[in-house]
């Protein structure tokens, strides 16, 4: 018997189309004949997955939610909460947000207007809304998540419905982060499963995309660093100076790795031997004993004190964990509600080899120690380097963190690896954390302001190499500030020679040790203001990185009075400016 094409020859379709879809029909109604009908899969859910990020680890976080939602067959959409208003949130009937929290309880910059916005009085309410919070913070800091807090909080208040609790995430956030995922895409499942049913739609070649598509390749991440050999390492300040500042570069011309003017290195580091032993021979256990560790897999334990596991800072959670183990009751009376003071000065400038020897005797098992540490985690430096000037290199500039604290020399895990234990030709594992909201302007003839005092000139450095190698015309002025220019002019000859051939068109320079009264950046501002402003109404951008508690602060503060003062603004038009030029990405903040 001849079969009858289900697709006629004069159908708006090429020969390959028609024999497939010939095919494909065929098979099915073949199918429908001999078997039951297959039972259709659960309908998709639509689900706004939205990131609040001030460095890029939220934004990172959010895409990986949307891809695996995405997987599932929901259809996500990935939304930044600058730009997007709690109008859009309401018109939502699901929605997925990872809120990051910088400074002391600070919402991201680009966060702040949405945040601002939905706490305004008589805002609607969101009883149609669903929704999932994550939030992401630093321990190290008493309002440790405030921003998720906050918005979770006011969410609820609005008549939201939390599809899972709000997780607060400290630095080491793969198992929490892993987690809430868990019990979110559960969540989720559940819902599914009660809508009714709706049949798919299949792939045919040349209409619909195909599953078969070849995968990218992964670049180098945090799970997949790559191993840079470090080719320089030179100090930037003089032996007179009361720190050391380095400049590092690593060769990448064997990867495929690749950056831009602003974004960060990460560098996973190692703890000091000299301080892993001396755990251990207090301890009294063997650094060969093999160790179940905290993301699956074994290793010595000397190999997770050494590279897993963070030794060098309490938290209150380790200390919560030793002393349950050990019933210390001193420790219990810091732990207490309302000793949140006396439990911040017992952790500070304190690490793992303080507990043991202020309360001895109380790990019997390795297992008690992995369980109780948190991962050791990575160390993000702004790259100094240009993509376009220093092909196959990224350049770093480090401050090695050094200092005394009871009756101990300490210092920073990363930077005194930098410093002490990392010659030349080794080679430590690297990757790329992109910071795409601060980039240089599209605009190569928009001029730019940069403010960076002490390493915070890392990503100006890398600016101004770019904006030469890739012949950008637009004007380049760069407020640095430091100790004292003998010892501490972190790249003095790189940026004196850039002023004398006109390629930095300001250098305004504040050392703050040079005179009786101290002189910072800001102050510089305030001394150029009437040049400052014509620089803003001239379309200028403005960057500023480093100490986001008091630096920044007083940065962002001056900006508001120059254009109050300069332009004639009252105190809220003055405001509004600034918004704007938030809105216009002509302010950008890297801060920490």
């Amino acid at each position: 018997m001849q079969t009858v094409p289900f697709i006629p020859d004069n159908a708006p379709f090429t020969p390959e189309q028609r024999r497939w879809l010939n095919g494909f029909l065929a098979g099915l109604y073949s199918s429908a004949q001999i078997a039951s009908p297959a039972v259709d899969p659960p309908p998709s859910l639509k689900i706004a997955v939205l990131y609040g990020s001030q460095s890029g680890t939220a934004e990172g976080l959010a895409r990986k939610v949307a891809k695996e939602l995405k997987a599932k067959g929901h259809v996500a959409s990935l939304h930044s909460l600058e730009g997007y208003t709690p109008a859009s949130l309401l018109a939502e009937s699901y929605a997925v947000i990872i809120a990051s929290t910088y400074g002391e309880g600070e919402a991201p910059d680009n966060a702040r207007p949405f945040y601002e916005q939905l706490c305004l009085e008589h805002f609607p309410c969101c009883g149609n809304l669903s929704y999932a919070v994550l939030a992401l913070g630093d321990s190290n800091y008493e309002q440790f998540c405030k921003f998720g807090v906050d918005l979770d909080s006011k969410l609820a208040s609005l008549a939201g419905t939390r599809l899972c609790e709000r997780v607060d995430c400290d630095v080491d956030l793969d198992e929490s982060f892993a987690q809430w995922k868990s019990i979110l895409f559960a969540r989720l499942d559940e819902i599914v499963a009660a809508r009714p049913s709706h049949s798919p739609i299949a792939a045919m070649p040349g209409l619909l995309p195909s599953a078969s598509k070849k995968e990218i390749a992964p670049s180098h991440t945090r799970e997949n660093p790559f191993l840079a050999p470090l080719v320089e390492k030179r100090p930037l300040t003089h032996d007179v100076s009361s720190k050391l500042t380095l400049h590092l570069a690593f060769n990448i011309s064997d990867s495929n790795i690749r950056y831009e003017a602003g974004d960060a290195c990460g560098v996973i580091p190692r703890n000091d031997q000299l301080l892993v032993d001396e755990i251990l021979h207090l301890l009294s256990f063997s650094g060969s004993v093999p160790v179940q560790l905290p993301k699956g897999g074994t290793a010595t334990l000397q190999d997770a004190l050494l590279g897993h596991l963070q030794i060098s800072c309490l938290t209150r959670k380790v200390v919560e964990a030793y002393a349950t183990i050990g019933r210390c009751k001193d420790l219990f009376a810091l732990l207490a509600p309302g000793q949140q003071e006396n439990l911040g000065s017992y952790l500070y400038g304190r690490g793992l080899i303080d507990l043991l020897y202020d309360y001895p005797g109380v790990l019997r098992d390795p297992a008690d120690l992995i369980a109780m540490l948190p991962r050791l985690a990575p160390r993000l430096y702004s790259i100094s380097s240009s993509p376009s000037a220093h092909a196959g290199e990224i350049h770093t500039t480090v401050a090695v963190v050094r200092y005394h604290a009871h009756n101990r020399d300490r210092g920073g895990v990363c930077s005194t690896l930098f410093a002490d234990r990392t010659d030349p030709g080794e080679a430590l594992p690297v990757y790329i954390q992109p910071n795409k909201r601060f980039r240089l302007p599209t605009d190569s003839t928009a001029p730019i302001i940069m403010i960076g005092p002490g390493t915070g000139i890392a990503p100006f450095r890398s600016f101004l190499h770019e904006r030469r190698a890739t012949g950008a015309s637009g004007r380049n002025w760069l407020f640095f500030g430091e100790r004292t220019a003998a010892s501490d002019f972190l790249y003095r000859e790189e940026l004196e020679n850039m002023k004398k051939d006109g390629h930095l068109t300001r250098l305004d320079l504040a050392f703050s040790r040079d005179q009786e009264r101290k002189i910072y950046v800001q102050n510089r501002m305030m001394d150029q203001a009437s040049e400052f402003w014509k620089w803003l109404e001239d379309g200028a951008s403005i960057y500023v990185c480093g100490d986001a508690s008091r630096m920044a602060k007083d940065v962002d503060t001056t900006l508001h009075t120059i254009v109050e003062q300069q332009g004639r603004h009252s105190t809220e038009d003055a405001m509004e400016y600034v918004q704007q030029l938030k809105e216009q990405h002509r302010y950008h903040r890297d801060v920490y």
